[in-house]
């Protein structure tokens, strides 16, 4: 069933083939990821009687923390660990296949963005740099590698190799991509603001403890301000799902056809609602661990996408892209 499955997913072409590969997800993995099969039997859920995908039991986020979720009988490739403040915090992501992985998030990119060989990739993640278990790291060195363009790389600052590697980028005909975690970049635009309309600036989100949490809408006015871009775009991601989903500039976080956003009651957990609440993720390629994850972030349906509003109280700083908007 799994490999025909990890085929489907990436060729999606209607809503009713997502919903039909989401309730073989979710069977399959009633039966297999121990974790979530024991969490639906806690909430007396009848597997056979779940038909639509609203009636799925979502599994709360925190669960990575504290326990192993993975498909029973495999052994994890990759193992993912979230930016928690303390490492006992941390979410971890047993990856059973890095392939499935990485077919995710090229796919991704490649329906976003085209081919990474187009892109000249420079990326400013100094915290993530340090992790060697961050699924970010991981994603972007790989389309690095492909990209195969000497003037890309990993930089721990905005300092003077950064931004020679991007001059010289300039001056050539490739499209140049800047990944960066929020508290790097409002660093770049406040040492060395350059006008480079040109190049794509993108934000995954995270001040890291650098600095307190702005608005998405603050953020991205002061970089256009220092970069003379018209607009900046941002990456929705995180360590517990395989797959991302982006805005360009309009705020509007788009999902690639096999990841798909409801919204859940903030009071009763169980009820999807129609257009905002606590966000819940359908990622189908995460069919070795979760498909079904409800987060700690509040959100909305905007336009032809969704936006992240902010998140629960108490609820973990993060890494990914979870900017209050009020």
């Amino acid at each position: 069933m799994v490999e025909g499955y990890k085929r489907r997913i990436f060729s999606i072409s209607s809503e009713q083939e997502f919903k039909e590969l989401a309730i073989q997800a979710f069977r399959y993995q009633a039966q297999h990821v121990e974790v979530y099969a024991r969490f639906i039997q806690a909430l007396g859920v009848d597997i056979q009687a779940v038909k639509e995908i609203h009636e799925i039991p979502f599994l709360p986020i925190e669960f990575f923390r504290t326990h192993r979720i993975i498909d029973a009988g495999h052994s994890s490739a990759l193992e993912f660990h979230s930016s928690g403040s303390t490492s006992d915090s941390r979410s971890i992501h047993h990856v059973v296949d890095s392939q499935l992985y990485e077919t995710s998030f090229k796919s991704c990119f490649q329906q976003f963005f085209g081919n990474p060989e187009e892109y000249i990739i420079l990326a400013l993640l100094p915290s993530y740099i340090e992790r060697p278990n961050s699924s970010l790291v991981y994603m972007v060195s790989e389309l690095i590698r492909l990209s195969a363009q000497p003037l890309a790389g990993f930089f721990s600052e905005p300092n003077a190799d950064f931004l020679g590697n991007l001059h010289a980028a300039t001056k050539t005909e490739n499209q140049i991509l800047v990944i960066g975690v929020t508290f790097a970049l409002l660093e770049w635009a406040s040492s060395n603001p350059i006008s480079i309309p040109q190049v794509k600036i993108m934000e995954t989100g995270g001040m890291k403890g650098r600095g307190k949490e702005i608005i998405r809408e603050e953020l991205h006015s002061t970089l256009k301000r220092a970069f003379s871009v018209k607009s900046i775009l941002s990456e929705y991601g995180m360590t517990e799902l395989l797959s991302q989903a982006y805005a360009f500039g309009n705020g509007e976080l788009t999902c690639p056809p096999w990841m798909r956003v409801f919204f859940r009651d903030p009071l009763n957990p169980t009820q999807i609602q129609n257009n905002s609440g606590g966000i819940n993720v359908v990622d189908l390629a995460n069919i070795h661990s979760c498909c079904f994850i409800a987060t700690q972030d509040l959100g909305e349906f905007s336009g032809a996408g969704f936006s992240v509003s902010g998140r629960f109280d108490h609820s973990d700083a993060r890494g990914c892209n979870l900017l209050f908007s009020r």
